[in-house]
């Protein structure tokens, strides 16, 4: 993706599997996870967390068909495909919950600060 030395990246949450930084300059967030880097804009990283907390981790552990332990997440605007077992999928809707938080949290202090209580 074109931009992505322009960037300026702000952690905004960290696991022991990934870490998404935000970048305000392209308004991105990086998604590092499994050792690989993806860039999503911000319509399609929140589209992304929609998909991966849309995986069905019970049907997954239950069906004994062969393949059915793996999702696979190609992700609109990115050069990556995720293939994920249901370890993976537990470990990036962690990261990812945790980096939804956080936007949401500064989101509400931000708004806090710039409306003060008379």
């Amino acid at each position: 993706m074109q931009g992505k030395k322009n960037c300026q990246l702000v952690e905004v949450f960290k696991t022991e599997q990934g870490i998404v930084y935000q970048c305000n300059r392209q308004n991105m967030f990086c998604l590092e996870f499994s050792g690989v880097s993806s860039f999503f804009k911000i319509t399609d990283f929140l589209d992304f967390i929609k998909k991966v907390n849309k995986i069905d981790i019970e049907a997954m552990a239950s069906s004994t068909s062969p393949g059915s332990d793996i999702a696979i997440l190609m992700p609109h605007y990115t050069e990556r495909c995720f293939v994920l077992t249901m370890t993976d999928v537990l470990k990036l809707r962690e990261l990812l919950s945790g980096a939804k938080f956080m936007l949401q949290l500064n989101s509400m202090i931000f708004q806090c600060l710039s409306n003060p209580v008379s």
